[in-house]
């Protein structure tokens, strides 16, 4: 690596770039606002290299040189610059294919890339910003010139890097706080269903009242928080932890634990695990959360007095779980909108349950990083029908 504070690069008057170049201007010798950085630059030259060094060098930057594409490459596998100044015009690899490839790289993508040409032809200028250079600049320029254009993207990387700094330390300030927040709102939920329970027995209305209101507000703060957590999960690039789980043994243990929120509702769950093999391979949190969030919906959208199936079964290289309801059904808009996050559809909770419109989008988007499918089958007035296809382990 070539580091000009320690070893200056002396001007070179030979290669593609015009004297004015490396010609000093008044007033940029010392830019204390430029952050200093590290600098891929990328060119066939080692002529162009060396006279690029001489003029980011004395500013404090760190010069990488790479003669070819595949060089370039490899320098930002080990260390991704903060810059790069990427020669268009090149054998083998062009700038053109080396810009693609690093853009198309989710780790890299974000790095600003700055064409350097000598042709002065539109067409690769518009192919050159096409490919996710965010700059281009013609040979010969002037040294303030290039300067400016250096200065100007390093600011902006800068100042982005700043916001996804500080993005990232409120998710995770605000994620803490949620994670608190459902723990004490699960309990102060369980709390007021036992509250709920003992009340019910009495005669006094006003009381039964408040218990319900009281079980209806802390139901409807944990689901909000729950859907909260979720849907930041989700949009913090959530990796599975595959394994082998039953399919069976999950969907009896959430069933378990809605039989409470059934009954209130005068619902019978009906269940059919047929015999047989029921392993899937899965994440068992986001499983866990998949049936939760399906099965608690058809309790939730059924009208008091109803019946809710769910059943396991096997089919070709998977098991399926089916959980179906006697509810009002989704109408051709809805089945168009249902997967979208915070998508409002038309049939509402029968008893005034909470519903933040997040997840069937969640469910969704758990199922396929598993490798599996959600789907639905629904009509107005008829019910619906939501089936989870998960691969067997032997099916991977």
């Amino acid at each position: 690596m070539i580091s000009a504070p320690h070893s200056p690069f002396r001007p070179l008057k030979a290669g593609k770039f015009h004297a004015e170049a490396v010609a000093r201007s008044p007033g940029t010798e010392a830019d204390g606002d430029l952050p200093p950085a590290r600098i891929l630059v990328v060119d066939d030259q080692p002529a162009n290299i060396q006279i690029l060094g001489s003029i980011l060098g004395p500013l404090g930057h760190e010069i990488i040189p790479a003669g070819d594409g595949a060089v370039a490459l490899k320098r930002i596998t080990v260390r991704p610059p903060d810059l790069i100044l990427l020669d268009l015009l090149m054998p083998g690899m062009d700038g053109f294919e080396v810009c693609r490839q690093i853009k198309a790289n989710p780790n890299w993508c974000d790095i600003p890339v700055i064409f350097l040409s000598a042709a002065d032809d539109k067409e690769l200028i518009v192919r050159a910003l096409d490919v996710g250079a965010i700059d281009f600049v013609t040979k010969p320029f002037s040294y303030a010139e290039l300067i400016c254009r250096v200065r100007s993207q390093l600011t902006f990387k800068a100042m982005r890097d700043r916001l996804a700094q500080f993005a990232e330390d409120k998710d995770e300030l605000i994620g803490i706080l949620a994670h608190d927040l459902k723990n004490c709102l699960g309990g102060m939920n369980m709390s007021a269903q036992l509250l709920h329970e003992q009340i019910m027995h009495c005669q006094d209305g006003r009381m039964i009242q408040l218990a319900e209101n009281l079980l209806h507000t802390s139901a409807q703060s944990l689901a909000f928080v729950k859907g909260y957590l979720a849907n930041a999960a989700s949009d913090q690039g959530f990796v599975p932890k595959l394994d082998v789980a039953n399919l069976a043994d999950a969907a009896s243990r959430i069933v378990w634990q809605h039989q409470e929120a059934a009954q209130r509702k005068r619902i019978q769950i009906l269940t059919d695990f047929a015999a047989g093999n029921a392993e899937v391979v899965a994440d068992l949190s986001a499983l866990d959360q998949v049936l939760d969030n399906l099965i608690s919906n058809a309790l939730k959208f059924s009208p008091p007095g109803r019946k809710v199936f769910v059943s396991v079964r096997g089919a070709s290289g998977c098991v399926e779980c089916v959980i179906r309801d006697e509810g009002p059904g989704f109408s051709e808009a809805d089945r168009a909108k249902m997967f979208r996050r915070y998508g409002r559809l038309s049939a509402r909770p029968t008893a005034g349950e909470p519903s933040t419109g997040l997840g069937l989008s969640i469910a969704r988007k758990l199922v396929e990083l598993m490798e599996g499918e959600l789907k639905c089958e629904s009509q107005a007035g008829k019910g619906a029908a939501f089936t989870v296809r998960l691969p067997r382990p032997t099916a991977r």
